[in-house]
Formats: C-alpha cells, sequence, structure tokens
C-alpha cells in the first residue's frame, strides 16, 4: 500500500489514517474539520453529531462502569450544584485539527460549557452540566467522533498533585532583591561624593541589608537544609562551602555597616544566590508530561462487570473483586486478576507481561494470569486471587521499584565539592595564621575574605546549566531523561542490554510472506472481504497487505474463537486461521507466526509473519560495539537467533525464553563488576529497567505507555542511541573544564584575599562575571555538542 498524505492537513496518514468522502484523513480531527468546512461553517455544525456515527454498542458497555457514582466521584475534580470537572486523557490527539474539535466540544452538545486541551499532557479538561448530561455520556461522545479517552486504574488511584512553586518564589525574590541591592551600591563602587547621597548613605546600607534578609533566610533556606543534612551524615557535598560563603558573606557585611567599615557584600550575596537559584530552575524545567513512573496499573481496568449470583451483572470497582466472584472479560480487555477460564475460549496476548508476541490459547477450566489481554469473544472467568495478590502485582512489588538509583550515585559536583571545602578552609586557616603574626588587625578580614571570594558558585553553577541543556537538546531529539543524575550515570555505562521484542523489532511495519499456491484474483477479492469482517490483529495486518478492492457482499460469515474465519460469496468458501482449522498439518519446525488459507476446502498457502527490525538496528550495534559489551534478553523462543546473529556482532550474548525476574537477576548479576544500561519497552523489562544503573524504554508513542524507567527514547530516533551516549561523556567533559576556568577566578580572588587587598568592588566584579561567564561558556558548549547529532 501506497503511503497516503492527509487531505486537511498534509500528514503522512500512516496505518491508522481515516477514509471518508472519497479522501484521506491523519485522523478523526481532520476529518470532523472538513466535515465542518464542507457544511457552510458553524451555523450548521450540529449536523456532525450526526454524522460522526454511532458508538457501538462493545464500546457503550465498555464504560459501563461510569454508571457507578462511586466512581465517578473519584474520577471528577469538581462536583457542586449541577457541575462537574473532568480531566480525560486523550492518546488520539494528533495536531491543530484535534485541538480545534475538542476545544469546540459546546457545539455538539449543549450541556458542555467548556473544553481545554492540553496538547503535551494529551488531556482535556471539560466542564458540564449534569442535568441532561453525564461523565458517561461525555466519554461516549468523545468516542463518537474518534476521541476514546484512556482511563486506568491508575487514573483512578492518583491523588491530587500540588504544583511546587516554592524555587519560582524564592527565585523571584532573590532576583527583586538582587537588582535593587545593585543599584543602591552603584553610588559605593565609583565613589561618587554628592551631598544628598552622603547623607542618605547610611540608609541605603540598611535598606540593602534589608532587602538581603529574605534572601538569606527564605530564598537561601535550602543550601543550609542540604549543608546541615550533609554534614549530620558526615558528608561535605557542595551545598557546605555555599552555605558557609552565603552566612560569611551576610555575617561579614552586617558587621561593616553596624561598625560603619563599608557597604559591605550585599550585592554579591544577592546576586549569589540568585544565580544558584537560576541554575537550579534551569535544572528542574524538564519534561512535566512524561510519565517516568507507570506501572501496572496503568493497563488495568478501573471496574470490572461481576456476575452476581442470580446471573446479573454489576459493575464494581476491581478493588472489590475477591476470590470466588465470576467476572466478564470482553474482547481486548485487560484480566486484572489471576482466574480460571470458566465459559468462552481465551485467545491471550501477554506480550506485555513475557515479551512473548504469539497469542496464548486457553480452554475452559485452564488457568489466566493477571495482565493479558483477551483478543477473542467474551470470557466469563472465576477469581482466584485478589488484585492486590494477582501474579502481576506481586511482579511489580519487588523491592527493586522501590529503590532510588541517584541516592546511590554520587554526583561529579558533590564529589568535587568534598575537596573544594577542605581546600577551601585549610586556605582560610593558614592564610588567617600568616596574619595573626604580622598583622593581626587583618586576620580576620582575611579569614572571612577568602570564604567569600572562594564561594564555588560557579562550580556549583557548571553541572546544573551544563546537564539542563543537554536534557534540552536530547529532548529535542526525542530523547526524554528524567533529570540531570542520569546523565551523570549513562557517562559511566560500559554494557548495554536489549530486550529484543517491540526495542529491536517495530509493530509498526509488517514482514508477511505468502508461501503455496497463488490466489486468484476471485480468491483475493474474497480472502480481502472475509478479513475486513475481523478484528484480530493478524487479520488487520493481513487485510492492509492484500491488493485487491473488489470488495463484495459476504453471503456468510463466521469467526470461530482461537481457530480462525470463514467468509462465503458465490456459491465459495474461503478459511483463514490455524493450520489444523483449514485442513493442514503444521511444521514442527516452524517459528514465526503463520496463518494458513483454504480454498472451497483445498489448502492455498500460508501466511508467515515474520519480525521486523527497525532501520538501521545493525548500525546501532556496530557502534555500540566498539566502547559498550552488549547482549540481548528476549521473552521469545530462539526461532530468531539466526536473523539477530547476521544484524549484531559476533560476541553479543543471547538469551532467549527469559521471564521477567529472569531478566532482573541477570542485570543484577551483571552489576557486580559492570555499570549496565537497559533497553526495553514492556511491563515484563520494568524490573531489569528499574534494578539497571540506567533503563531507557523505547516506546512508539511517548504520551501512551512507559514502564518504570529514568529514560524514554522514542523508537523513531532509535538509531541515534549511540550519539546520545557518546554525547553523556561530552557533557562530563564539558562540566570538568568548567571547574577549571572556575578554579581560574578562584586563584585571582585568593590572591586578593589572602593579600588582606579585597575590597568590595573587587567582589562585586569577580562573583558575578565568574557565574555568568560559567553560564555562558557550557551553553555555546552544548550547542556545539548538538552538532554531533546532526552529523
Amino acid at each position: 500500500m501506497t503511503d497516503t498524505t492527509c487531505y486537511h492537513c498534509g500528514d503522512a496518514c500512516g496505518k491508522n489514517g481515516v477514509h471518508f468522502d472519497d479522501k484521506d484523513f491523519c485522523c478523526n480531527g481532520c476529518k470532523t474539520v472538513y466535515e465542518i468546512f464542507t457544511s457552510n461553517g458553524l451555523a450548521t455544525y450540529y449536523e456532525i453529531e450526526a454524522k460522526a456515527g454511532t458508538t457501538p454498542s462493545e464500546v457503550r458497555k465498555k464504560y459501563d462502569f461510569l454508571d457507578n457514582q462511586e466512581i465517578v466521584d473519584q474520577l471528577v475534580e469538581f462536583n457542586e450544584d449541577g457541575v462537574q470537572v473532568v480531566s480525560l486523557s486523550i492518546p488520539s490527539i494528533h495536531c491543530s485539527s484535534c485541538i480545534w474539535v475538542l476545544e469546540n466540544l459546546n457545539k455538539l452538545h449543549s450541556a458542555i460549557t467548556v473544553s481545554q486541551v492540553d496538547f503535551p499532557k494529551k488531556t482535556i479538561r471539560v466542564t458540564y452540566r449534569t442535568q441532561d448530561f453525564s461523565l458517561k455520556a461525555l466519554v461516549l461522545l468523545l468516542g463518537s467522533i474518534g476521541y476514546e479517552p484512556y482511563i486506568s486504574l491508575e487514573e483512578f488511584n492518583k491523588k491530587d498533585k500540588k504544583v511546587d512553586r516554592s524555587l519560582i518564589y524564592k527565585l523571584g525574590v532573590a532576583g527583586f532583591a538582587f537588582g535593587n541591592v545593585m543599584l543602591l551600591s552603584f553610588p559605593e563602587y565609583f565613589e561618587v561624593q554628592e551631598f544628598w547621597l552622603d547623607q542618605y548613605k547610611v540608609v541605603f546600607r540598611w535598606l540593602m541589608f534589608a532587602f538581603s534578609l529574605p534572601v538569606v533566610f527564605y530564598a537561601g533556606q535550602d543550601y543550609f537544609i542540604s549543608a546541615y543534612k550533609g554534614l549530620r551524615s558526615k558528608l561535605l557535598n557542595i551545598d557546605v562551602p555555599i552555605a558557609l560563603g552565603i552566612l560569611t558573606l551576610f555575617l561579614r557585611s552586617t558587621a561593616d555597616i553596624i561598625f560603619d567599615l563599608g557597604s559591605g557584600f550585599f550585592d554579591s550575596l544577592t546576586g549569589l544566590v540568585f544565580f544558584l537559584l537560576l541554575g537550579k530552575f534551569f535544572q528542574q524545567k524538564t519534561y512535566a508530561y512524561l510519565s517516568f513512573e507507570r506501572d501496572y496499573k496503568s493497563y488495568f481496568p478501573i471496574a470490572v462487570t461481576r456476575l452476581t449470583k442470580s446471573g446479573e451483572e454489576e459493575n464494581v470497582q476491581v478493588y472489590h473483586i475477591d476470590k470466588g466472584d465470576r467476572i466478564l472479560i470482553r474482547s481486548h480487555e485487560i484480566i486484572p486478576v489471576d482466574c480460571i477460564l470458566i465459559k468462552g475460549n481465551a485467545e491471550i496476548d501477554y506480550s506485555f507481561v513475557t515479551g512473548e508476541s504469539e497469542a496464548v490459547f486457553r480452554e475452559s477450566g485452564e488457568k489466566l494470569f493477571a495482565g493479558g489481554k483477551q483478543i477473542g469473544d467474551v470470557l466469563e472467568v472465576e477469581v482466584l486471587k485478589s488484585v492486590s495478590q494477582s501474579y502481576l502485582t506481586q511482579l511489580w512489588g519487588n523491592a527493586v521499584f522501590a529503590k532510588d538509583k541517584a541516592s546511590h550515585f554520587q554526583n561529579i559536583t558533590d564529589s568535587i565539592g568534598k575537596r573544594f571545602t577542605i581546600a577551601v578552609l585549610s586556605i582560610a586557616t593558614l592564610a588567617t595564621m600568616y596574619w595573626l603574626v604580622v598583622d593581626p588587625t587583618l586576620a580576620l578580614n582575611v579569614f572571612t575574605s577568602v570564604l567569600i571570594i572562594a564561594c564555588p558558585c560557579a562550580i556549583a553553577l557548571a553541572a546544573p546549566f551544563t546537564l539542563g541543556n543537554m536534557l534540552r537538546i536530547f529532548g529535542k531529539y526525542k530523547f526524554y531523561l528524567k533529570n540531570t543524575n542520569v546523565i551523570e550515570r549513562l557517562a559511566k555505562i560500559d554494557t548495554a542490554i536489549f530486550d529484543k521484542t517491540g526495542t529491536l523489532t517495530t509493530n509498526q511495519k509488517d514482514t508477511i510472506c505468502y508461501e503455496g499456491l497463488e490466489l486468484t484474483e476471485a480468491e483475493t477479492a474474497l480472502l480481502k472481504t472475509t478479513l475486513r469482517a475481523s478484528n484480530h490483529p493478524l487479520s488487520r495486518s493481513l487485510y492492509d497487505i492484500l491488493k485487491s478492492n473488489a470488495i463484495m457482499t459476504l453471503d456468510e460469515f463466521q469467526e470461530h474463537t482461537g481457530k480462525g474465519i470463514e467468509g462465503k460469496a458465490n456459491a465459495h468458501t474461503i478459511k483463514v486461521g490455524s493450520a489444523a482449522y483449514v485442513g493442514e498439518e503444521q511444521s514442527t519446525s516452524m517459528t514465526n507466526t503463520a496463518v494458513y488459507v483454504s480454498s472451497d476446502e483445498n489448502v492455498k498457502g500460508k501466511f508467515v509473519f515474520k519480525n521486523t527490525y527497525r532501520d538501521g538496528i545493525d548500525r546501532v550495534f556496530d557502534a555500540l560495539g566498539l566502547e559498550y559489551s552488549l547482549g540481548i534478553l528476549s521473552g521469545d523462543n530462539d526461532g530468531e537467533r539466526n536473523r539477530l546473529e547476521a544484524l549484531i556482532p559476533k560476541n553479543t550474548s543471547m538469551l532467549f525464553n527469559q521471564k521477567p525476574e529472569d531478566k532482573l537477576e541477570y542485570v543484577k548479576k551483571l552489576q557486580e563488576e559492570h555499570k549496565v544500561l537497559m533497553v526495553g519497552d514492556g511491563l515484563n523489562d520494568a524490573g531489569a529497567l528499574a534494578q539497571s544503573d540506567v533503563g531507557l524504554a523505547v516506546s512508539e508513542n511517548i504520551n501512551v505507555f512507559s514502564p518504570a524507567c529514568d529514560g524514554i527514547l522514542d523508537a523513531s530516533n532509535m538509531q541515534l542511541l549511540p550519539r546520545f551516549l557518546r554525547l553523556s561523556k561530552n557533557a562530563m567533559q564539558v562540566i570538568k573544564m568548567s571547574f577549571i576556568l572556575s578554579l581560574c577566578y578562584n586563584i585571582v580572588g585568593l590572591y586578593f584575599a589572602v593579600t588582606g587587598q579585597l575590597q568590595p568592588v573587587i567582589a562585586a566584579i569577580l562573583m558575578p562575571l565568574s557565574s555568568i561567564s560559567i553560564v555562558v561558556f557550557t551553553t555555546i558548549a552544548t550547542n556545539f555538542l548538538e552538532k554531533k547529532l546532526k552529523n
């Protein structure tokens, strides 16, 4: 099939495009906008609701749990006086057309008053009146226009997180005080002789003192707290010399104005705190719209359909399900508990849990595990364990998920901070002892001057600005890291381990080969028409590749869950499915998924589905193999071993049939001698991702799913992974060069301080100059590194 572009916006339509009115659209938003435009404007906009189509009955049943008021109360943000406000996740938000349609929902239903889209987070916040409307009606309305919300157990459980704006407030206070103190200090710098300035000099100095109070005791309090905690733990972190410098600046400056010895160093004090907070703000300004902590709750439904003793259906919260209950699992629903199959034929996709891409078939009386997705018809199951005791919950409850990697890793700033603190205190003590002998009147001045001029503000700024800028650059190329600490850990990696399915392979392209007798045009048309009526993933993939456009009307269609489908037209029959279903004996050596076809009970051949590896994956492994030890862990069987051996370096270790706990233990053992990077995609990799020194999740859609990880890499930029790792090491070199530059400033400043020549004007020039120059240097250096990604 040839790629088509959207008639409305020009984007590529891809596999999920919408065909309407003989035109192709990339999403339902563009299609709906086209409908509006061709309807002569908003005057006839209400006609869209009729055109958009009715909500399928299976979708309606899917959201029956929204009839439960207890669940609705948990989901809505506001519920008072007949008005409700709710935020819903809409993964299919795609472009400006989607935003336009969703922010005009009030045109589709009069009960909706306001709808606002947050595009980066892919969410919509809707305010509506509940008199003739409800949350369920809203969800069904969104589904009817192609924007079905994603409501998961994770959304149900999460508490409202208060936005922490304290850093912004502190930065504002420090910036305001810094600007005013600098203004009041100018006459002192240049020794301006003017009557009124001399008259009010004392007032200006006390004003500077007043401005410095909130800076020291509010804006700078975190540095004192961190230094105190560090000393209590017998650690000399970088905040110890910073807190010492701030305190010394404040006390020395206060003493200067009390005893009329000068104007002090209030300008340097407020500037120091301002620049430090600016660096911290820049460092924290990261990807709030991405979730690095998603777990199994991202998949689980909020509620399930439970059968009462009288056989009636009721919707209950998933946490209210107990052992012995009977529940219904509909097509494409996640199984939330370990259970026994009572009725129906189960076709379970366990790929999220085990990594095995092939569906598992189960019959009545067999056990089903939590985390699998039912692909076929509705199932009736009996609960064996509650959600909290299920296999998947226990897997996720591993202690490794509670581990804080950052707390076990000493960053470069703190490692240098320890040596710096010892050096500064030693110089200050020796210089003071010298002046006590030579000129005791200068001893105290020299001691405080050394602590003031040697305050490591430039060193403290180097890492936040370098790594913060690297986060921005990485994000520009769809590589999103949790925080700057991850970059430092990436720079120390020496071993890289990869999952196979979904990481090295892609589900966006299907490699399907036909083996057997050639199908006639009539057989191909009948086959495509039969596949059109099935919603099975393999059926959809086959339907997409068949060339025939001669869609006909079937006389009869049957779908046998777990076996295959059958279509009849004009006295001819076509069967598609397993080997046994079409009457063929399956080869025992078959390692790939195969779908067999028979025409009029005669077996014609089979369609073989093969893994499609991401473009350039061989080059990725070749580049990484030069610097890192490599390995592959896969939940699949070893049917792909030969293909993999042709793609990757010979010394790459490969392990197949690996369960989630096997992957975790393998990584844990490697960490005894190596720093390990784990690259995976699904829940089955979550334990290994959490255990590794750095865990990266490769995702086709960064907003839909990512397991607990340190970073998310968009699958389209997988080939850039070696460059990202190399740039992490280069970023650490930039920080070390910044430290050397900062050291040069300190040496110059210390000369003036130790010799007793430090004047306020020298401190006012050197301290901001060192900070600004470090920021400029790191910005230029990291922007230069960005060019390496482009080449």
